[in-house]
């Protein structure tokens, strides 16, 4: 060996030994950061919560939650001026802040380097939070996301933190707002590492789901505990045939998700701008609220979209007086169920829906369903199941109509919550169908796999997806199976599609 070899292989070992050390003083801190900066993001993703509530309080005269998933007993000339209102404001308030303030970056700007302003930045989180409560449709999910990622950048400075690991914290950290206003760690963790960072290395995962974890613990206290979405009316366990609906269901739903993704990415590149904001968010507010007078469901972030078709429940109705799902839906989820709230309403619809047999007692002796048929044959011809199929199928249609254009008018908002809305009531429509042929299966488990699958799609993030469906609603570890498949089989399709 000659002497340039030996040193060279000296060199070599050198470096070796070098990068096997650990640099326990930047491990102290990411955990640092992950504890301190996690607990700020989840006092800021509560109070946002608790700010959202105000609104709906102030505009609407209710507050949501696990008993009343939207506005459905708000009088409807109350719901079409709250909206119209809500955006009319926002309208100036974003003509002055864009116009004449400094910038706010998105999120994924932020990651890449570009400064997020302080008060510019929480007077944007403030308007998306206000809009949504006031009943525009839009996801409520940005804000905390940019709240994140400007604390984040303000943390390393503070620290001086190298431009590799700022990167890294502003990502997580825009996570973590996610985790926390939705109780949600590990799609906080997985927004970061799959759809930000592109990551899904162990450092990522590590320090992604401490600090989303942390985040939402200090949320949840601020902000109180409950399951996001009802999903009392599912079946005890999959099945074979669930696992052939989620297979079905995935591939139908990667068509809906693109379809919805392009025609976001196509309103936010289309957003309107300058003196255009002071015309056209407005006349989305009287558009909006003008559908909503008949279609309360479709205002807000997506929650009672959603709802309906978790709660779309089939009791008895193939396989005689106790469904052979095993599925159960309490008189307490009944009596929130938005096909219960619908029907109690005093407007035209509620009139309509009780006098065709839709009321508060159901389809399905305690929910929403389809009985007294006892063979495939008479569900399919029970004028009923059709009528339940139009009113899912025009929620679905409208949430989405609404949403873009919501987007396309210059809101600023996410779009997470009304791709589960939009899933959810695919979903309930296909598992209607579903189990007239396959009555050991619930529409309520049909719904949450069409509500991942088509976020799956939406998003280009199956693992995300997965995990935000499943933590909102609180679902049993073993349906991870169908849903898994479902999102695979969405995300191969989706794949397809955009080649």
């Amino acid at each position: 060996m000659t002497v340039k070899e030996r040193t060279v292989g000296e060199r070599g070992g050198q470096a070796a030994r070098r990068r096997e050390t650990v640099d326990w003083r930047r491990i102290g801190w990411l955990a640092a950061a992950a504890v301190l900066l996690g607990a700020v993001i989840g006092l800021g993703a509560g109070l946002l919560t608790l700010l959202l509530y105000g609104v709906e309080h102030v505009m609407l005269g209710y507050i949501e939650g696990p008993s009343v998933p939207g506005p459905f007993a708000v009088p409807g000339v109350r719901r079409a001026i709250s909206v119209t209102v809500g955006l009319s404001i926002a309208a100036v308030a974003w003509y002055l802040l864009r116009g004449k303030a400094r910038k706010v970056p998105s999120v994924k700007r932020a990651v890449a380097g570009d400064r997020m302003p302080w008060w510019q930045t929480v007077v944007h989180v403030v308007l998306q939070i206000f809009i949504v409560g006031s009943g525009a449709s839009i996801g409520r999910e940005v804000a905390p996301r940019e709240l994140g990622a400007m604390l984040a950048q303000r943390f390393c400075d503070l620290f001086h933190l190298e431009p590799s690991d700022r990167r890294m914290v502003v990502a997580v950290a825009a996570g973590a707002g996610l985790g926390g206003v939705y109780d949600a760690p590990l799609a906080g963790m997985f927004f970061a590492a799959e759809i930000l960072l592109a990551d899904i290395s162990l450092e990522t995962i590590g320090f992604g789901l401490g600090m989303s974890s942390v985040a939402a613990f200090v949320a949840t206290e601020i902000k109180g505990h409950h399951a996001f979405y009802d999903i009392t009316a599912m079946q005890p366990g999959e099945t074979p045939t669930l696992m052939v609906f989620a297979l079905l269901c995935g591939v139908i739903c990667a068509f809906a998700g693109t379809a919805f993704r392009r025609g976001s990415s196509w309103a936010s590149s289309h957003k309107a701008t300058g003196r255009a904001l002071l015309w056209q968010m407005p006349l989305a507010g009287v558009l909006t609220g003008v559908v909503a007078l008949a279609v309360p469901q479709l205002m807000g972030n997506g929650r009672a979209a959603a709802q309906m078709g978790f709660s779309t429940f089939v009791g008895g109705s193939v396989s005689g007086p106790a469904s052979a799902s095993g599925a159960v839906q309490s008189a307490q989820s009944a009596a929130a169920s938005p096909w219960t709230l619908l029907a109690n309403g005093s407007d035209v619809l509620g009139g309509w829906l009780n006098g065709i047999g839709l009321g508060a007692s159901g389809l399905g002796g305690t929910g929403t369903g389809v009985s007294g048929t006892a063979s495939v044959s008479a569900a399919f011809t029970d004028s009923r199941l059709w009528i339940l199929l139009g009113l899912l199928a025009a929620t679905f249609m409208l949430k989405a109509v609404v949403t873009l254009l919501t987007i396309r008018s210059g809101a600023s908002g996410g779009v997470l919550q009304p791709g589960i809305a939009l899933g959810a009531t695919l979903g309930a429509m296909l598992g209607l169908l579903w189990v007239c042929v396959s009555p050991a299966d619930s529409v309520t488990a049909c719904a949450l796999i069409g509500a991942a699958a088509l976020l799956s799609s939406s998003q280009r993030a199956p693992l995300m997806a997965m995990c935000l469906v499943m933590e909102l609603a609180e679902a049993p570890i073993t349906f991870f199976v169908p849903v898994g498949l479902a999102v695979a089989a969405s995300s191969l399709v989706s794949r397809w599609l955009d080649r």
